[in-house]
């Protein structure tokens, strides 16, 4: 009886001071590393660290296509930044609708893992997580890839390639735009 009420104590808080998230959140990773150890995964078949720009978020599930490649690579072309975070559920979800290989080049900044990176989100004025910006465009909460295309500007017929803002009233985004 006396180890329960600790159990419940952890489950709901201390809170991470910085951040104000509960420190379980922090276990996550951990957790699902040693899982993936008992599992029989071995860590030589993650890509290897620098190849991906997305490494703090975990390997995105399943392969990807031609549609999310190129989506991808448009979305870097134009200048759009995904901000995210190591410990956020969303971001993993945002990028494993990429696919494993679309997931690793997406143009992403990790806002929680280094001063560097805090401070780059804090001088973007970061709220929430993910936030997609684009010429000072911006879209939070995960966004379908149809969604992004439309935000972005997407044409895959098209030859230029460049970035068209929505019409007023036309962003067809599930998140909030700014």
């Amino acid at each position: 009886m006396a180890v329960r009420p600790r159990l419940l104590l952890l489950l709901r808080g201390p809170f991470h001071a910085a951040l104000r998230r509960p420190l379980v959140s922090v276990g996550v990773p951990l957790l699902s590393a040693v899982l993936l150890a008992a599992a029989g995964v071995r860590a030589e078949s993650a890509p290897p660290v620098g190849h991906s720009t997305t490494p703090t978020l975990g390997q995105a599930i399943q392969p990807s296509n031609a549609n999310q490649l190129a989506l991808s690579e448009h979305l870097r072309r134009v200048g759009a930044v995904f901000y995210g975070a190591w410990w956020c559920p969303a971001c993993f979800k945002q990028k494993n609708l990429f696919g494993q290989e679309a997931g690793n080049r997406l143009p992403y900044v990790e806002c929680d893992k280094s001063e560097a990176g805090r401070e780059r989100c804090r001088a973007a004025d970061i709220k929430a997580y993910p936030t997609w910006e684009l010429n000072g465009r911006r879209v939070e909460g995960v966004q379908t890839l149809e969604e992004l295309k439309a935000w972005s500007g997407y044409n895959p017929r098209g030859s230029s390639g460049a970035a068209i803002p929505p019409g007023p009233g036309s962003s067809g985004t599930a998140g909030a735009i700014r």
